[in-house]
């Protein structure tokens, strides 16, 4: 049986628009094509990063974890959001933005930019190297 491709568009509809992606026995959230979350058992994970983890932790949310090879746990950055913001899409809509943030600087996501930067035209990808570093340049 097939799960409903639109049962969390009302709990994310003050984040926007998601799409829901099979991923490793459960579903992968999407903003766009920027992976955010994962959905597992019906129960919502958000990607984190050093900064955002600790949300997270104050509120002893748990991280997403799975057995390698049936041996070794891997404890993954995917961390289940807090019940209470079932019942608060605004505040679950800041929870997903930092998501979003998080994935999309993460160093996997760079990496594959990067590689799909490196595929255009070269007056294309130097465009894009001088706006990312007129970005990093702080202005006075």
């Amino acid at each position: 049986m097939k799960s409903d491709p639109h049962r969390f568009d009302d709990l994310f509809f003050e984040f926007g628009p998601i799409t829901l992606r099979r991923f490793f026995g459960g579903e992968g959230i999407y903003a766009g094509e920027t992976m955010i979350g994962m959905v597992r058992d019906d129960r919502v994970f958000l990607k984190t990063d050093d900064e955002t983890i600790k949300a997270y932790v104050k509120e002893k949310c748990p991280p997403f974890t799975f057995k390698k090879r049936g041996t070794e746990t891997i404890v993954t950055t995917w961390f289940e959001i807090p019940a209470r913001l079932y019942d608060d899409p605004e505040e679950l809509a800041n929870w997903t933005r930092d998501a979003l943030k998080a994935a999309q600087t993460s160093p996997t996501a760079v990496k594959k930019a990067r590689k799909a930067e490196a595929k255009l035209p070269r007056k294309e990808r130097h465009r894009r190297q001088r706006k990312r570093a007129k970005a990093r340049t702080p202005r006075l």
